[in-house]
């Protein structure tokens, strides 16, 4: 065995083995991977193996239409069978809302040229003639859906890994992985020790026991999952070809072709949690006890939809383990506070993403980022604060029994919450906020009339609609107090403060005491890693402002950069709390609370001071998300409660009140504003999101060459925004929210990239990044899967010279 390796793979089941193939055909030939048993032993051997290509996000729909194109490929490239069969797959929509759902993946799938379309129940009944297709609304058909072997495909990346010069040693449990002093590892072994600059956790069902050896805990947790399969069915003996597989989401259901008979599995409500406490050590090709009256709903919903299924004998159950993270996406990407250790654990639909998993991570190892954001699977997506076994738990049992329930727009789900509150959650929840999670926090989403009211959900517009108005018209015309506590906090202190800072953003850092920049921060490729509002408050320190579910990720960035001497860095994130008063009105509410002028000639846009508001001392900076004139005020954590109080009983007078973060979304759109992780992200270069005016390129910072491969050529695709036609938006009764395809003329243009009601202008807006399409163009945005006319605006809507901002 070898004693030095680019990499060490831990685990062998078909997540890892694709991972160790495309590190070894990405150009890392020495690399290993260590399986404590025999390869596939653990989740993957007993896998219902489906494959799919669409997904809610379009990203994740990339990467499994990938990893479907490549089982044939690697077939041929290696000899070893991946026992393909892609008879095609049938998605069902028993209700309006999965209705939107199917045609909006539909319209996804046209412009990003993969093959799903809907079809006629005459042709479906053609393609199926055992399923009932009574009370469907629509179907959709993927040509390319179906299923592998789970063996195959995991021996054949196997081979292609093996063919390239990479090593697996099976019956090779990993003892301990030791960190050493210059950010290596050793990977300890009965069969010898592995130096390596980096440790790759695939390990699956034990994902949580490697992690530990590590000293780090992963918000995993194992459920039991049951599929069962048929006897020989006769029709089906009796047909010359293999059926499309069937996806009734509705039914809570899965069923396709095995053999001569049908494979059906489900997610049920009464789900089985597994090892608690920690994955055995001795289980390898295990399951458990047969328990089919679990999912005897879901078996009478398959047998209405199929009635052969009531009729056929069982010939076996599968009951085997699953590991779930607590929003069932991968747990994936270098741990922000390790060098040279990558976890690729959780993994649930792990045939359909395989491939497209194994190639981001070798993009992330050997190029130092991924092609496409993936924050939706970034292990920095959750803090430490995810580890509560509690709502790991809530989380992932409700993941499990709603599988396949439609992930709503706006959604936001209860399970294990509230998790973390900050002071004046009680005050807010009084007033009637209804509450969102960011990164564990609860914070205020709207302002219904009665305490206790929860949202509605769906694709159009729900019962926060009107009310959000109200709070977006009130903050318009008088004044509105937004709850920022959110954001993450920095403080960069000490000689070096102004060169780390200058080191490490685009922007060249403010130079005058009491002023403010805006600031890129540059990815490995050349896109947008982030976005910072930097404020000098004294000649040796600064605080930076930037998104709050970004923080550990950012991390990443901040540590890239070493700080010089006598010169610290804090996260002030849990420590210090926020509001932003904004509005018309906004300097007269709060003047009543402070002896500081607010005047524009004593306070200017973009100036900053420590002020005391009501008694509190307060970081003031004069700016504002909503594009209107304003103030955010930081305090300490323990005074939020106080300041929030005074604030809200200063507005009474002048009608103004508290505003929640929705309005804040409709607000900052009317104002063209991009936001992290929607408009900013690292797949879009600075001049297409408009930010290249932000980029010094006459001053080092982080990833400045990079920028500099970039920065000279013609944007890709430009950041723009939309005005969609009130007649469409209101026979549908339905605003774009992100995702949606934007056509010119029939063919596809770009994405939106943000959308939602502009109260205020009284026009549904959106952001999205679109090529080929300019300014005044007539286009069409594909709201819930439908044309909707749009047309490009010149500017936004809503006081685009900044005149309110600076008034």
């Amino acid at each position: 065995m070898k004693t030095h390796a680019q990499a060490v793979v831990i685990g062998g089941g078909v997540i890892g083995c694709s991972i160790l193939y495309h590190l070894a055909k990405l150009g890392w030939h020495d690399v290993v991977l260590l399986e404590r048993d025999e390869l596939t032993s653990g989740s993957t051997w007993h896998a219902a193996a489906n494959i799919h290509g669409l997904h809610d996000s379009a990203n994740i729909s990339r990467l499994q239409h990938y990893t479907m194109t490549l089982y044939k490929e690697l077939e041929a490239e290696t000899g070893q069978s991946c026992g393909v069969f892609q008879p095609g797959s049938l998605y069902l929509a028993q209700t309006e809302n999965r209705v939107h759902q199917l045609r909006l993946q539909a319209a996804k799938a046209k412009l990003y040229g993969m093959n799903f379309h809907e079809i006629s129940r005459d042709e479906a009944e053609r393609l199926h003639p055992l399923v009932n297709f009574d009370g469907i609304r629509c179907i959709m058909y993927e040509p390319d859906g179906g299923n592998v072997d789970p063996s195959g495909v995991t021996n054949a990346y196997a081979v292609g890994a093996r063919q390239r010069g990479a090593e697996i040693h099976r019956f090779t449990p990993v003892m301990a992985t030791l960190p050493q002093a210059d950010g290596t590892w050793i990977v300890e072994t009965p069969k010898g020790n592995i130096h390596t600059p980096w440790v790759i956790n695939a390990a699956g069902l034990w994902g949580r026991e490697v992690a530990r050896l590590a000293g780090i805990e992963l918000p995993l947790q194992p459920t039991e999952h049951q599929y069962f399969v048929t006897e020989t069915i006769a029709e089906i003996a009796g047909m010359d070809r293999r059926l499309p597989s069937v996806a009734d989401r509705d039914g809570e259901y899965y069923l396709r072709q095995e053999g001569k008979g049908l494979l059906i599995g489900a997610y049920e409500r009464d789900m089985r949690f597994w090892a608690e406490d920690g994955t055995p050590l001795d289980f390898a090709h295990d399951l458990f006890p047969d328990d089919l009256e679990r999912i005897e709903d879901n078996m009478m919903c398959a047998i209405t939809r199929v009635p052969v299924v009531g009729e056929a004998g069982i010939k076996r159950v599968i009951n085997g383990p699953m590991i779930w993270s607590p929003d069932a996406n991968v747990i994936l990407g270098p741990v922000p506070e390790l060098k040279g250790y990558f976890c690729c654990n959780g993994i649930i639909p792990g045939f359909s993403q395989s491939a497209g998993m194994g190639w981001m991570v070798a993009e992330w190892l050997v190029n130092g980022e991924m092609k496409y954001d993936m924050f939706a699977w970034d292990v920095a997506r959750f803090g430490l604060w995810a580890n509560d076994r509690d709502f790991v738990k809530a989380k992932v049992k409700d993941q499990y029994a709603h599988r396949f329930a439609i992930h709503y727009p706006n959604e936001e789900r209860d399970a294990g919450r509230p998790l973390r509150v900050r002071p004046a959650y009680g005050m807010q929840r009084e007033m009637g906020a209804v509450f969102g999670l960011n990164y564990g926090w609860e914070h205020p989403l709207w302002f219904a009339d009665a305490p206790g009211t929860v949202d509605t959900n769906g694709f159009t517009r729900q019962n926060w609609w009107a009310p959000v108005g109200e709070e977006a018209r009130m903050l318009r015309d008088r004044a509105g107090i937004i709850d920022i506590s959110n954001f993450a906090k920095y403080r960069v202190r000490g000689p070096g403060a102004e060169d780390w800072l200058n080191a490490v953003f685009a922007n060249r850092m403010p130079r005058a005491v009491g002023r403010s920049c805006l600031t890129p921060l540059i990815g490995v490729r050349g896109g947008i890693a982030g976005d910072a509002t930097v404020t000098r408050l004294g000649e040796d320190e600064f605080w930076v402002i930037s998104s709050g579910m970004a923080e550990r990720y950012h991390k990443r960035f901040l540590d890239a950069v070493p700080l010089p001497e006598g010169t610290t860095f804090d996260s002030l994130t849990e420590a210090v709390c926020g509001f932003n008063v904004a509005g018309p009105k906004s300097r007269e509410l709060l003047q009543r609370l402070t002896n500081v002028s607010l005047e524009t000639s004593d306070f200017p846009f973009m100036a900053s001071r420590r002020v005391e508001i009501a008694g509190v001392e307060c970081v003031a900076i004069r700016v504002s998300f909503t594009g209107d004139l304003g103030w955010e005020l930081h305090c300490a954590t323990d005074d939020q409660a106080r300041l929030y109080a005074a604030l809200i009983e200063a507005g009474r007078p002048m009608r103004a009140g508290p505003v929640g973060s929705r309005a804040l979304m409709s607000l900052r759109l009317e104002k063209g504003y991009g936001s992290w992780s929607r408009e900013y992200s690292p797949e879009y270069w600075p001049q297409e999101a408009g930010l290249a005016g932000l980029c010094k390129m006459d001053k080092d910072f982080l990833n400045k060459p990079a920028l500099e491969q970039v920065i000279g050529n013609a944007p890709r695709e430009r950041l723009v925004m939309l005005a969609l036609d009130e007649a469409d938006v209101t026979a549908s009764n339905a605003d774009a929210t992100g995702g949606e395809p934007i056509f010119k003329e029939g063919v596809g243009v770009g994405r939106v990239t943000s959308g939602a009601y502009g109260y205020s202008v009284g026009t549904s807006l959106a952001l999205g990044y679109v090529s080929g399409a300019e300014p005044g163009d007539a286009v069409e945005v594909m709201v819930l899967g439908q044309p909707h006319r749009a047309r490009i605006l010149h500017e936004a809507p809503f006081d685009p010279k900044g005149a309110r901002l600076r008034a």
